[in-house]
Protein backbone atom coordinates (compact mmCIF):
# COMPACT_ATOMS: atom_id res chain seq x y z
CA UNK A 1 0.00 0.00 0.00
CA UNK A 2 1.45 3.57 -0.86
CA UNK A 3 1.67 6.18 1.45
CA UNK A 4 -0.64 8.12 0.37
CA UNK A 5 -3.27 5.64 0.75
CA UNK A 6 -2.05 4.32 4.38
CA UNK A 7 -2.23 8.34 5.43
CA UNK A 8 -5.77 8.91 3.75
CA UNK A 9 -7.03 5.20 4.90
CA UNK A 10 -5.72 6.07 9.00
CA UNK A 11 -7.05 9.83 8.73
CA UNK A 12 -10.35 7.74 9.44
CA UNK A 13 -9.28 6.94 12.85
CA UNK A 14 -12.62 6.00 14.68
CA UNK A 15 -12.62 3.27 12.15
CA UNK A 16 -9.15 1.81 12.43
CA UNK A 17 -9.21 2.13 16.28
CA UNK A 18 -13.45 0.56 15.96
CA UNK A 19 -11.29 -2.35 13.63
CA UNK A 20 -8.70 -3.02 16.90
CA UNK A 21 -11.05 -3.01 19.39
CA UNK A 22 -13.44 -5.55 17.65
CA UNK A 23 -10.47 -7.87 17.31
CA UNK A 24 -9.53 -7.17 21.25
CA UNK A 25 -5.80 -5.58 19.48
CA UNK A 26 -4.06 -2.74 20.86
CA UNK A 27 -1.14 -0.71 19.89
CA UNK A 28 1.59 -0.16 22.63
CA UNK A 29 1.55 2.83 23.07
CA UNK A 30 4.85 2.55 25.37
CA UNK A 31 7.38 2.30 22.86
CA UNK A 32 8.20 5.69 20.62
CA UNK A 33 6.25 7.04 18.40
CA UNK A 34 8.24 5.70 15.16
CA UNK A 35 7.95 2.36 16.48
CA UNK A 36 3.75 2.96 17.09
CA UNK A 37 3.46 4.12 13.52
CA UNK A 38 5.55 1.08 12.01
CA UNK A 39 3.18 -1.27 14.41
CA UNK A 40 0.13 0.75 13.37
CA UNK A 41 1.42 0.43 9.44
CA UNK A 42 1.41 -3.27 9.89
CA UNK A 43 -1.74 -3.77 11.48
CA UNK A 44 -3.78 -2.09 9.22
CA UNK A 45 -2.11 -3.32 6.07
CA UNK A 46 -3.23 -6.89 7.76
CA UNK A 47 -7.02 -5.59 7.71
CA UNK A 48 -6.70 -4.24 4.53
CA UNK A 49 -5.12 -7.67 2.91
CA UNK A 50 -8.18 -9.15 4.60
CA UNK A 51 -10.98 -7.07 3.47
CA UNK A 52 -9.49 -7.52 -0.24
CA UNK A 53 -9.12 -11.10 -0.11
CA UNK A 54 -12.22 -13.36 -1.71
CA UNK A 55 -12.75 -16.31 -0.21
CA UNK A 56 -13.54 -18.36 -3.39
CA UNK A 57 -10.44 -17.31 -5.23
CA UNK A 58 -7.23 -19.94 -4.56
CA UNK A 59 -4.69 -17.48 -5.42
CA UNK A 60 -6.24 -14.87 -2.76
CA UNK A 61 -6.60 -18.16 0.14
CA UNK A 62 -3.37 -19.21 -0.66
CA UNK A 63 -1.83 -15.48 0.05
CA UNK A 64 -3.53 -15.17 2.52
CA UNK A 65 -0.82 -14.32 5.45
CA UNK A 66 1.82 -15.97 3.75
CA UNK A 67 3.74 -12.97 3.70
CA UNK A 68 3.96 -11.95 7.54
CA UNK A 69 4.37 -15.88 7.90
CA UNK A 70 7.70 -16.06 5.94
CA UNK A 71 8.71 -12.81 7.63
CA UNK A 72 8.30 -14.73 10.96
CA UNK A 73 9.86 -17.62 9.29
CA UNK A 74 12.86 -15.33 8.69
CA UNK A 75 12.87 -13.84 12.07
CA UNK A 76 12.75 -17.59 13.51
CA UNK A 77 16.24 -18.40 11.86
CA UNK A 78 17.94 -15.33 12.57
CA UNK A 79 16.80 -15.28 16.36
CA UNK A 80 18.57 -19.54 16.36
CA UNK A 81 21.41 -18.09 14.35
CA UNK A 82 21.86 -15.80 17.20
CA UNK A 83 21.95 -18.82 19.69
CA UNK A 84 24.10 -21.11 17.66
CA UNK A 85 26.65 -18.51 17.13
CA UNK A 86 27.10 -17.92 20.51
CA UNK A 87 29.26 -20.63 23.41
CA UNK A 88 28.32 -19.82 26.50
CA UNK A 89 30.15 -22.46 27.50
CA UNK A 90 33.16 -21.17 26.22
CA UNK A 91 32.67 -17.77 28.51
CA UNK A 92 32.38 -20.33 31.37
CA UNK A 93 35.40 -22.41 30.23
CA UNK A 94 37.19 -18.77 30.92
CA UNK A 95 35.81 -18.01 33.63
CA UNK A 96 36.95 -21.43 35.28
CA UNK A 97 40.00 -21.61 33.79
CA UNK A 98 40.74 -17.68 35.28
CA UNK A 99 39.57 -19.53 38.62
CA UNK A 100 42.29 -21.94 37.94
CA UNK A 101 44.43 -19.68 37.04
CA UNK A 102 44.38 -17.09 40.26
CA UNK A 103 44.25 -20.90 42.47
CA UNK A 104 47.50 -21.68 41.46
CA UNK A 105 49.12 -18.73 41.94
CA UNK A 106 50.66 -18.94 45.16
CA UNK A 107 53.88 -16.94 47.34
CA UNK A 108 54.72 -20.34 48.25
CA UNK A 109 58.42 -21.84 47.49
CA UNK A 110 59.85 -24.92 48.68
CA UNK A 111 61.96 -24.71 51.77
CA UNK A 112 65.41 -24.77 51.98
CA UNK A 113 67.71 -25.84 54.91
CA UNK A 114 70.78 -24.83 56.26
CA UNK A 115 72.03 -21.35 57.96
CA UNK A 116 73.89 -20.33 54.96
CA UNK A 117 70.75 -20.58 52.69
CA UNK A 118 68.55 -18.61 54.33
CA UNK A 119 70.15 -14.97 53.35
CA UNK A 120 70.30 -16.71 49.93
CA UNK A 121 66.90 -17.75 50.17
CA UNK A 122 65.69 -14.49 51.73
CA UNK A 123 67.09 -12.41 48.71
CA UNK A 124 66.21 -14.43 45.49
CA UNK A 125 62.15 -15.05 47.22
CA UNK A 126 60.80 -11.34 46.20
CA UNK A 127 62.23 -12.26 42.70
CA UNK A 128 60.57 -15.18 42.47
CA UNK A 129 56.90 -13.98 43.88
CA UNK A 130 57.52 -11.16 41.42
CA UNK A 131 58.01 -13.49 38.21
CA UNK A 132 55.30 -15.71 39.22
CA UNK A 133 53.02 -12.68 39.39
CA UNK A 134 54.43 -11.73 36.00
CA UNK A 135 53.32 -14.92 34.22
CA UNK A 136 50.80 -14.84 36.21
CA UNK A 137 49.16 -11.65 34.90
CA UNK A 138 50.05 -12.56 31.51
CA UNK A 139 47.77 -15.62 30.99
CA UNK A 140 44.66 -13.27 33.34
CA UNK A 141 45.02 -10.71 30.79
CA UNK A 142 44.39 -12.96 28.60
CA UNK A 143 41.69 -13.89 29.45
CA UNK A 144 39.77 -10.98 30.73
CA UNK A 145 40.41 -9.85 27.00
CA UNK A 146 38.81 -12.82 25.56
CA UNK A 147 35.97 -11.88 28.45
CA UNK A 148 36.09 -8.44 27.35
CA UNK A 149 35.26 -9.59 23.95
CA UNK A 150 32.40 -11.70 24.95
CA UNK A 151 31.24 -9.17 27.16
CA UNK A 152 30.82 -6.90 23.77
CA UNK A 153 29.17 -9.71 22.23
CA UNK A 154 26.83 -10.40 24.85
CA UNK A 155 25.45 -6.64 25.39
CA UNK A 156 24.96 -6.65 21.64
CA UNK A 157 23.03 -9.82 21.54
CA UNK A 158 20.72 -7.99 24.31
CA UNK A 159 20.02 -5.39 22.55
CA UNK A 160 19.57 -7.22 19.09
CA UNK A 161 16.88 -9.51 21.20
CA UNK A 162 15.26 -6.72 22.19
CA UNK A 163 14.48 -5.96 18.48
CA UNK A 164 13.34 -9.13 17.92
CA UNK A 165 11.36 -8.85 20.66
CA UNK A 166 9.61 -5.80 19.51
CA UNK A 167 9.69 -7.80 16.21
CA UNK A 168 7.93 -10.99 17.17
CA UNK A 169 5.06 -8.96 19.36
CA UNK A 170 4.64 -7.26 16.05
CA UNK A 171 4.06 -10.70 14.40
CA UNK A 172 2.38 -11.53 16.95
CA UNK A 173 -0.24 -8.78 16.94
CA UNK A 174 -0.40 -9.04 12.90
CA UNK A 175 -1.00 -12.46 13.01
CA UNK A 176 -3.81 -12.21 15.39
CA UNK A 177 -5.40 -9.30 12.97
CA UNK A 178 -4.95 -12.05 9.95
CA UNK A 179 -7.13 -15.13 12.05
CA UNK A 180 -9.56 -12.49 13.94
CA UNK A 181 -10.70 -11.14 11.03
CA UNK A 182 -10.36 -13.85 8.56
CA UNK A 183 -13.07 -16.00 11.01
CA UNK A 184 -15.27 -12.68 10.77
CA UNK A 185 -14.83 -13.02 6.79
CA UNK A 186 -15.13 -16.61 6.54
CA UNK A 187 -18.56 -16.53 9.23
CA UNK A 188 -19.96 -13.87 6.98
CA UNK A 189 -18.80 -15.83 4.21
CA UNK A 190 -20.74 -18.81 5.21
CA UNK A 191 -23.77 -17.19 6.67
CA UNK A 192 -23.81 -15.58 3.32
CA UNK A 193 -22.87 -16.60 0.36
CA UNK A 194 -22.85 -20.17 1.32
CA UNK A 195 -26.11 -20.32 3.25
CA UNK A 196 -27.72 -18.76 0.12
CA UNK A 197 -26.07 -21.61 -2.20
CA UNK A 198 -27.63 -24.15 -0.22
CA UNK A 199 -30.78 -22.30 0.13
CA UNK A 200 -31.18 -22.44 -3.40
CA UNK A 201 -29.90 -26.05 -3.93
CA UNK A 202 -32.63 -27.26 -1.45
CA UNK A 203 -34.96 -25.09 -3.48
CA UNK A 204 -34.26 -26.15 -6.95
CA UNK A 205 -32.90 -29.48 -6.56
CA UNK A 206 -30.56 -29.02 -9.29
CA UNK A 207 -27.43 -30.77 -9.23
CA UNK A 208 -25.26 -28.25 -10.26
CA UNK A 209 -26.47 -25.68 -7.69
CA UNK A 210 -25.79 -28.54 -5.23
CA UNK A 211 -21.75 -28.79 -6.39
CA UNK A 212 -21.90 -25.06 -6.93
CA UNK A 213 -22.81 -24.81 -3.06
CA UNK A 214 -20.36 -27.77 -2.50
CA UNK A 215 -17.49 -25.96 -4.04
CA UNK A 216 -18.34 -22.88 -2.16
CA UNK A 217 -18.02 -25.27 1.10
CA UNK A 218 -14.99 -26.78 0.15
CA UNK A 219 -13.56 -23.35 -0.32
CA UNK A 220 -14.25 -22.18 3.16
CA UNK A 221 -13.20 -25.28 4.69
CA UNK A 222 -9.85 -24.61 2.37
CA UNK A 223 -9.62 -21.52 3.90
CA UNK A 224 -10.47 -22.36 7.55
CA UNK A 225 -7.50 -24.84 7.02
CA UNK A 226 -5.11 -21.32 6.47
CA UNK A 227 -6.64 -20.07 9.62
CA UNK A 228 -5.71 -22.97 10.93
CA UNK A 229 -2.50 -22.47 9.43
CA UNK A 230 -1.26 -18.90 10.61
CA UNK A 231 -3.11 -19.99 14.50
CA UNK A 232 -0.13 -22.49 14.63
CA UNK A 233 2.42 -19.98 13.31
CA UNK A 234 0.65 -17.59 16.14
CA UNK A 235 2.03 -20.07 18.36
CA UNK A 236 5.09 -20.33 17.23
CA UNK A 237 5.20 -16.58 18.08
CA UNK A 238 3.80 -17.17 21.22
CA UNK A 239 6.63 -19.64 22.44
CA UNK A 240 9.28 -17.13 20.54
CA UNK A 241 8.83 -14.49 22.86
CA UNK A 242 9.76 -16.47 26.12
CA UNK A 243 12.66 -18.25 24.17
CA UNK A 244 13.55 -14.72 23.38
CA UNK A 245 13.48 -13.66 27.45
CA UNK A 246 15.26 -16.69 28.17
CA UNK A 247 18.13 -16.28 25.90
CA UNK A 248 18.43 -12.77 26.90
CA UNK A 249 18.53 -13.83 30.52
CA UNK A 250 21.07 -15.94 30.31
CA UNK A 251 22.50 -13.43 28.53
CA UNK A 252 22.21 -10.88 31.10
CA UNK A 253 24.00 -13.44 33.99
CA UNK A 254 26.99 -14.44 31.74
CA UNK A 255 27.33 -10.39 31.20
CA UNK A 256 27.05 -9.74 34.77
CA UNK A 257 29.23 -12.82 35.66
CA UNK A 258 32.06 -11.30 33.07
CA UNK A 259 31.65 -8.22 35.21
CA UNK A 260 31.93 -9.10 38.30
CA UNK A 261 34.86 -11.40 37.37
CA UNK A 262 36.81 -8.16 35.66
CA UNK A 263 36.20 -5.13 38.55
CA UNK A 264 35.70 -7.64 41.50
CA UNK A 265 38.01 -10.75 41.21
CA UNK A 266 40.82 -9.39 39.44
CA UNK A 267 41.38 -5.82 40.98
CA UNK A 268 41.13 -8.38 44.46
CA UNK A 269 43.73 -10.59 43.02
CA UNK A 270 45.90 -7.73 42.06
CA UNK A 271 45.12 -5.93 45.34
CA UNK A 272 46.00 -9.25 47.03
CA UNK A 273 49.46 -9.76 45.02
CA UNK A 274 50.37 -6.09 46.55
CA UNK A 275 49.81 -7.18 50.19
CA UNK A 276 51.40 -10.32 49.78
CA UNK A 277 54.29 -8.68 48.18
CA UNK A 278 54.37 -5.80 51.56
CA UNK A 279 53.92 -8.49 53.85
CA UNK A 280 56.97 -10.54 52.23
CA UNK A 281 59.30 -7.44 52.97
CA UNK A 282 58.12 -7.13 56.40
CA UNK A 283 58.53 -10.82 57.05
CA UNK A 284 61.79 -10.57 55.13
CA UNK A 285 63.10 -7.29 57.12
CA UNK A 286 61.41 -9.17 60.65
CA UNK A 287 63.18 -12.84 59.57
CA UNK A 288 66.37 -10.89 59.01
CA UNK A 289 66.15 -8.19 62.38
CA UNK A 290 65.70 -11.94 64.07
CA UNK A 291 68.84 -13.65 62.33
CA UNK A 292 70.73 -10.65 63.77
CA UNK A 293 69.55 -10.89 67.08
CA UNK A 294 69.95 -14.72 67.10
CA UNK A 295 73.54 -13.95 65.67
CA UNK A 296 74.49 -11.47 68.22
CA UNK A 297 73.06 -13.25 71.23
CA UNK A 298 74.77 -16.26 70.17
CA UNK A 299 78.18 -14.75 69.43
CA UNK A 300 77.27 -12.83 73.42
CA UNK A 301 76.79 -16.18 74.77
CA UNK A 302 80.06 -17.81 73.34
CA UNK A 303 81.84 -14.96 74.41
CA UNK A 304 80.55 -14.86 77.89
CA UNK A 305 81.58 -18.31 78.10
CA UNK A 306 84.77 -17.76 76.63
CA UNK A 307 85.25 -15.10 78.91
CA UNK A 308 84.81 -16.78 81.91
CA UNK A 309 86.85 -19.76 81.24
CA UNK A 310 89.98 -17.64 80.37
CA UNK A 311 89.06 -15.47 83.61
CA UNK A 312 88.47 -19.11 86.04
CA UNK A 313 91.97 -20.42 84.54
CA UNK A 314 93.47 -17.50 84.88
CA UNK A 315 92.89 -16.80 88.51
CA UNK A 316 93.35 -19.89 89.33
CA UNK A 317 96.86 -19.90 87.45
CA UNK A 318 97.31 -16.91 89.75
CA UNK A 319 96.59 -18.30 92.88
CA UNK A 320 98.76 -21.63 92.11
CA UNK A 321 102.28 -21.69 93.50
CA UNK A 322 105.24 -22.05 91.49
CA UNK A 323 105.22 -26.29 92.55
CA UNK A 324 101.97 -27.60 94.01
CA UNK A 325 102.16 -28.80 97.08
CA UNK A 326 100.94 -32.91 96.16
CA UNK A 327 104.18 -32.48 94.24
CA UNK A 328 106.37 -31.53 97.30
CA UNK A 329 104.58 -34.35 98.84
CA UNK A 330 105.26 -36.53 96.43
CA UNK A 331 109.14 -35.87 95.81
CA UNK A 332 109.54 -35.83 99.74
CA UNK A 333 107.87 -39.26 99.89
CA UNK A 334 109.50 -40.41 97.16
CA UNK A 335 113.01 -39.30 99.01
CA UNK A 336 112.02 -41.07 101.96
CA UNK A 337 111.08 -44.26 99.89
CA UNK A 338 114.45 -43.58 98.31
CA UNK A 339 116.48 -43.35 101.39
CA UNK A 340 114.86 -46.27 102.83
CA UNK A 341 115.60 -48.76 100.62
CA UNK A 342 119.40 -47.23 100.48
CA UNK A 343 119.41 -48.02 104.41
CA UNK A 344 117.98 -51.47 104.08
CA UNK A 345 120.26 -51.94 100.93
CA UNK A 346 123.14 -50.57 103.27
CA UNK A 347 122.09 -52.69 106.53
CA UNK A 348 121.38 -55.91 104.12
CA UNK A 349 124.84 -55.31 102.84
CA UNK A 350 126.41 -55.28 106.38
CA UNK A 351 124.57 -57.71 107.21
CA UNK A 352 126.29 -60.09 103.98
CA UNK A 353 129.75 -58.61 104.62
CA UNK A 354 129.20 -60.20 108.63
CA UNK A 355 128.06 -63.47 107.19
CA UNK A 356 130.77 -63.72 104.67
CA UNK A 357 133.44 -62.36 106.88
CA UNK A 358 132.58 -65.42 108.52
CA UNK A 359 132.57 -68.06 106.22
CA UNK A 360 135.87 -66.52 105.29
CA UNK A 361 137.23 -66.78 109.22
CA UNK A 362 135.87 -70.66 108.93
CA UNK A 363 137.62 -71.19 105.28
CA UNK A 364 140.46 -69.56 106.83
CA UNK A 365 140.39 -71.89 109.91
CA UNK A 366 139.65 -75.07 107.88
CA UNK A 367 142.46 -74.48 105.84
CA UNK A 368 144.72 -73.91 108.63
CA UNK A 369 143.99 -77.28 110.02
CA UNK A 370 144.22 -79.25 107.13
CA UNK A 371 147.83 -77.62 106.46
CA UNK A 372 148.83 -78.40 110.07
CA UNK A 373 147.64 -82.34 109.53
CA UNK A 374 150.18 -82.23 106.46
CA UNK A 375 152.71 -80.97 109.04
CA UNK A 376 152.61 -83.74 111.34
Amino acid sequence: MSEENYSAATAIVPEFEAALKSIDVEIDTNQDAEKQEKERRAIYNAIRDVEKTDIKETADVFAFGSEIQGDLSRFSDTALARVKAKDLGEVGDMISKLVLELKGFTTDEPTKKGIFSWFRKKASKIQLLKTRYEEATVNVDEIVKALNSHKITLLNDIVLLDELYDENQAYFKTLTVYIAMGKKKLEEFRNGEIAEAVALAQRTNLPEDAQAAKDLNDKADRFEKKLYDLELTRNISIQMAPQIRLIQSSDTVMVEKIQSTIVNTIPVWKSQMVMALGIEHSQQAMEAQQAVTNLTNELLKKNADALHMATVETAKAAERGIIDIETLNYTNQQLIDTMDEVLKIQNEGKEARRAAEEQLRNIESELKAKLLEFKG
